[in-house]
């Protein structure tokens, strides 16, 4: 499996499972991932995303990518847009864990995610354009803004785990030898939250930044009224 999946007591874990290839992104992995997204149960409440080995994602498999047709290739991208999407749209609350390199669509996978959590080790890097290609230019320009997002793209610059913190792509930078604390601690403040408000303030903030004031605020007062509705309010029945 190029894609390990694991839920527990509420946490599903998605690992990126290629390490001898440094988990580069291959057709199969694109379709695990999407499957993984697509097939998560109601019942879980947050979901972990993480890499097995050293490096989180080099980025799309070229190996692969060698001998492939303009079809095949094109097939190959839209594969890996529909996990992005999938993985960005769930519902729950989803954290990427980046203890290394992130590349290309290492860096596409770990922003779908709400955020970031991260090791000193952790580094992105979107080559795409300086390797002839494109990718990696809607998500990155939307939380670093446009112009470091450009020189990340046109100059192939890594970004460190400390820059990435710096400019908000990373949102909690942490030693590795706490790593394991921090996330029960954000798993156990999470699973005893209501599913339901988080889930609500999720959709909130994803629409409300895509919007006016205005629009922005009648989505929170529309998920006000759901909630209000559905008897859960302040999490009473």
């Amino acid at each position: 499996m190029t894609v390990l999946f694991e839920v527990r007591d509420g946490v599903a874990t998605i690992t990126l499972n290629r390490p001898e290839s440094r988990n580069a992104l291959n057709f199969a992995m694109c379709g695990e991932l999407l499957a993984a997204a697509q097939g998560m149960d109601a019942f879980v409440k947050l979901v972990f995303v993480r890499a097995a080995g050293p490096v989180f994602c080099a980025g799309a498999d070229l190996k692969e990518r060698q001998g492939m047709n303009e079809a095949q290739v094109r097939e190959r991208r839209m594969k890996a847009f529909a996990a992005y999407g999938a993985i960005e749209s769930l519902p729950m609350p989803v954290i990427a864990i980046v203890e290394g390199a992130a590349v290309g669509s290492g860096c596409e996978i770990a922003a779908a995610c709400d955020f970031i959590v991260a090791t000193p080790a952790a580094s992105f890097r979107v080559p795409e354009a300086i390797r002839g290609t494109v990718g990696a230019t809607q998500r990155l320009p939307r939380v670093l803004g446009k112009r470091l997002a450009k020189d990340l793209m046109f100059t192939g610059r890594t970004l460190n785990a400390q820059e990435a913190e710096r400019h908000g792509l990373v949102a909690r930078l942490v030693p590795a030898d706490q790593l394991d604390a921090v996330l029960a601690e954000i798993a156990k403040t999470i699973l005893e939250a209501p599913a339901q408000s988080l889930r609500l303030a999720k959709r909130c903030i994803d629409r409300g930044v895509e919007l006016d004031a205005k629009g922005a605020l009648a989505t929170e007062l529309a998920a006000i009224e759901e909630q209000l509705a559905s008897g859960e309010w302040l999490g009473k029945q």
